[in-house]
């Protein structure tokens, strides 16, 4: 049957407004706004162009975990769009070529830092997906990322009844290690079903969530203090608090309990009752009026990463009441993102909810930042 043309109308809307998402085979395909990953696109050309040294394979004034990051933002894009604009920036990048070098030494690379550790596999797995999708050998990124990996499963002890170390120096106990570890545990037994992954996720998240680092408003604080063990009340950082539910989806998915779903939920309600300034993500650090932002540059990336971590949560609930649920707060961070934070040469600014990049720095972690902030909402905001 032969549609009627006002129908045939509306679907070729439909079709030239949104483009269908190329993701990995774990991962259904859903609609991409394409406005949206426009805007990402020309964030993204902006900092390969302004910030990445290809001399090096960094970024300008960036660092090992942020560099991280952005690969795996510039990754994420592109299987989102199905562009190859930057699919030579992996093997091009510091981390792609230490992960190409079969004898590459990552503890020396790593410096003891088991934060560090966490992000960079999830880069190392974020290339491999894009590797795999378009028909390349993936293996060394694959194999790198196990190596890594196992460093840090291999920082757990029973200091404070668990826990990996944020460094190998073996003084702190944090929530985003634990929670890097909790996600790459449950994805990396998604990814290759090994048991030892699963077993595991399962004892760092028995562990978090008896450390008390989860605060009365739903939040996880900084980390532990070492004398007691106790929540030592320091920021509730944004970037925690998405990290958490991205780790929980994976590992609701592994075992089936869909009560995580919940559990990841209150910090992803609470972050936006308490972590907002006019529904607009806002860093305790951002300050739009008196002197400036005061973020430093670590800082500047936190809110890019719970937006992308939200992606990732709902990548793995893969529930329509729950994207609906965050829908148009996805869709606000993108628009504060190009509207407040984004200046005329497309550099993204480190405050996003303020008018006129208020008290914004520029940097190549706050643009990564605005670039994941597009990207999730590209895929779950409202188109």
């Amino acid at each position: 049957m032969r549609l009627p043309s006002y129908f045939r109308a509306v679907i070729a809307a439909i079709v030239l407004s949104c483009t269908v998402a190329i993701t990995n085979a774990a991962v259904l395909e859903r609609r991409q706004c394409q406005a949206t990953l426009n805007n990402a696109l020309n964030v993204a050309n902006r900092l390969q162009s302004h910030y990445f040294n290809t001399a090096n394979g960094q970024y300008t004034g960036g660092s090992l975990w942020t560099d991280a990051n952005t690969l795996e933002d510039l990754h994420n894009l592109m299987l989102a769009t199905g562009t190859n604009e930057f699919s030579t920036v992996a093997d091009t990048s510091f981390i792609g070529k230490s992960a190409l070098n079969p004898n590459t030494n990552w503890q020396s690379i790593l410096a003891g830092s088991n934060d560090d550790a966490g992000w960079i596999v999830l880069a190392l797995w974020k290339i491999a997906d894009y590797k795999a999708n378009r028909g390349q050998n993936n293996a060394a990124y694959l194999n790198s990322a196990s190596k890594i990996y196992d460093i840090i499963s291999g920082q757990w002890d029973n200091t404070c009844g668990g826990g990996v170390w944020w460094s190998t120096a073996h003084t702190y106990k944090n929530a985003v290690t634990n929670e890097l570890f909790l996600l790459l545990s449950a994805s990396g037994y998604l990814r290759f079903r090994n048991q030892a992954y699963l077993d595991n996720a399962n004892k760092v998240w028995n562990w978090l969530k008896g450390s008390g680092m989860r605060n009365s408003q739903g939040l996880w604080n900084d980390g532990l203090n070492t004398a007691d063990c106790t929540n030592n009340g320091q920021t509730t950082w944004s970037y925690n608090q998405g990290v958490i539910a991205s780790g929980l989806a994976a590992l609701s998915v592994a075992t089936g309990d869909k009560s995580l779903l919940d559990q990841a939920e209150i910090t992803l309600d609470a972050t936006i009752a308490h972590l907002t300034d006019n529904n607009i993500l806002r860093e305790s650090c951002d300050n739009a009026v008196g002197g400036g932002s005061v973020c430093n540059q670590d800082q500047q990336i936190f809110k890019g990463i719970w937006t992308k971590h939200l992606q990732f949560y709902l990548d793995n609930a893969n529930d329509a009441s729950r994207t609906a649920k965050y829908s148009s707060f996805l869709g606000s961070q993108t628009s504060a993102v190009l509207h407040f934070g984004t200046n005329a040469n497309n550099d993204v600014g480190s405050v996003w909810y303020a008018p006129d990049q208020g008290g914004s720095v520029f940097t190549p972690k706050s643009s990564a930042s605005g670039l994941a902030a597009h990207v999730a909402a590209a895929k779950y905001g409202p188109c």
